[in-house]
């Protein structure tokens, strides 16, 4: 998956917590957030001299999204959402959970779905040479 499908992926499952989602779908949306929430200061900066509505605005518009896919980021290696909990366990908390999101998921189908790596031909996994 590419940037702008994994942008596209993740916006338009805006509040979707079922499936799997894949490391890059993860990454690249990411990275998309960071990239976005800069320019979103940078505006606010430019506009008022400090954080202000952009800033709000995007948090705002931005978290469930971003939820959605650490969620089912987590469904791709078998684990259950409400692990994102970890979060509030300082330092081992989020170590653990980058550890995770890094890792790829677990090959095949499992409990939360199919893996989100099989194109629609059986057997071939997306972007392995034929």
């Amino acid at each position: 998956m590419d940037f702008a499908a994994a942008v596209k992926t993740c916006l338009g499952k805006y509040a979707t917590f079922r499936g799997r989602a894949s490391r890059s779908e993860y990454w690249y949306f990411t990275l998309f957030m960071a990239i976005s929430g800069s320019i979103a200061q940078v505006i606010d900066i430019a506009t008022s001299g400090k954080a202000g509505v952009a800033s709000v605005i995007y948090v705002i518009a931005m978290f469930v999204p971003s939820l959605a896919v650490i969620v089912r980021r987590l469904h791709d290696a078998d684990r259950s959402g409400w692990w994102y909990l970890l979060i509030f366990f300082p330092v081992i908390g989020p170590v653990l959970l980058v550890v995770w999101f890094c890792r790829r998921g677990t090959p095949g189908g499992n409990r939360f779905g199919d893996d989100p790596l099989t194109s629609a031909v059986p057997g071939v996994v997306a972007g392995s040479a034929m």
